[in-house]
């Protein structure tokens, strides 16, 4: 009791001692991460270099380079040529982390960016659809993040990784059952907890506050399909980083999905106006999904030809982009090529696109529905 009650003294002093007072650490940070979520990496890479240069103990400036990786990464996902060195800096965190650990266990610095960095390096393995070694690292990270928000309960950037923690603990295994058998062996997640971290981190993290709301945002649209809350937040952040193409792509899909029509084909054509100016993260990926959905509401506003370009290009650019399997994109794109054709009473060319999207993959029950326009025409 006696050693319980001296250790609980000690962790006010403790957690205060790991976080760096510096004015020049927290002028970097600060430029350096609001550079990343506007995608001037080289801005940020000069920032986090010199924090890791001056400070070389803290992990802070080697972490903050893997997120210029992490968000490079993102804007084009299908590129999976920067996966390598993203885990690579993560490892660099883990084990400097584990040697302050070595030092002091109750490091709260060290224990929250070696279960940052477990945690990013899990998202990433997900993304990949690499489930085992994800949920490994997820159960790796929370103890670690649980800890050090036990020692510095005050600290709401701790609360970034126990709230992905325990909503995707709570979330995944439902949407993906693959990952059931692995995750009785975890901790059982809390999804409306994990919200309400998520949100706290959101409001008042130092470090991650910007984090935690593109997380908010990617559950609501994906996983809760609150299409209003997810809209407001892409918006809000889109303000803050007028550059973040992911950022602008969440608004015209949530404008799109609440049939804003209008609105979202203003912003899937200002992202193909971006596109052909070159701007970062406006490359063949973002120009896909804007030919897409432009497509979509030129199909629905009945100007087919219009519509047909649209997929046209869509399909082209999934030719290159495509690299392990047909896309959504493609397939649907092809879908509808075939849908409008019907509509023109165009039957032989309907008939082509039905037959291509056959032997392609199913997505969304594409084969179902090409199979049933091949026998009989689609029409409204």
């Amino acid at each position: 009791m006696v050693r319980r009650l001296t250790l609980l003294l000690l962790l006010p002093a403790l957690a205060g001692a790991q976080w760096l007072a510096s004015p020049e650490f927290e002028e970097r940070s600060q430029r350096g991460i609001q550079a990343v979520y506007n995608l001037e990496f080289e801005r940020a890479e000069s920032e986090f270099r010199a924090l890791a240069v001056k400070f070389p103990s803290h992990p802070a400036g080697r972490f903050f380079l893997g997120m210029i990786e992490w968000w490079r990464i993102l804007i084009d996902m299908e590129d999976e040529s920067r996966d390598d060195l993203f885990i690579e800096r993560m490892d660099d965190v883990i084990d400097l982390c584990d040697s302050l650990l070595e030092a002091n266990e109750h490091d709260v610095t060290a224990l929250f960016f070696k279960g940052g960095a477990l945690g990013f390096r899990g998202r990433l393995r997900a993304n990949r659809s690499n489930w085992i070694t994800a949920a490994n690292d997820g159960r790796r990270a929370l103890p670690i993040v649980q800890r050090a928000y036990a020692i510095a309960p005050e600290n709401a950037d701790i609360l970034l990784g126990i709230g992905i923690y325990n909503y995707y603990a709570a979330t995944i295994p439902e949407r993906y059952p693959i990952v059931k058998p692995v995750m009785v062996f975890f901790p059982e997640g809390d999804k409306r907890k994990g919200v309400a971290q998520l949100e706290t981190a959101s409001r008042e993290a130092r470090y991650a506050a910007i984090e935690a709301t593109y997380f908010l945002l990617q559950l609501n649209y994906n996983y809760e399909r609150e299409f209003s809350v997810a809209l407001a937040l892409a918006e809000s952040l889109f303000r803050r980083f007028p550059d973040n193409v992911l950022f602008q792509r969440y608004i015209g899909r949530c404008e799109y999905v609440l049939s804003r029509n209008d609105r979202a084909a203003a912003t899937f054509e200002e992202i193909v106006k971006r596109c052909g100016a070159g701007g970062r993260g406006y490359g063949p990926s973002a120009l896909r999904e804007s030919q897409y959905y432009l497509g979509l509401l030129r199909m629905q506003q009945k100007r087919y030809d219009d519509a047909l370009r649209h997929f046209y290009e869509c399909d082209r650019l999934s030719r290159t982009l495509d690299r392990k399997e047909q896309s959504g994109f493609m397939i649907s794109a092809n879908l509808r090529v075939g849908m409008i054709y019907d509509l023109q009473k165009r039957r032989a060319l309907a008939l082509r696109q039905y037959e291509k999207v056959e032997v392609m993959r199913d997505y969304e029950g594409s084969r179902d529905m090409a199979r049933r326009y091949r026998k009989e025409p689609f029409s409204l």
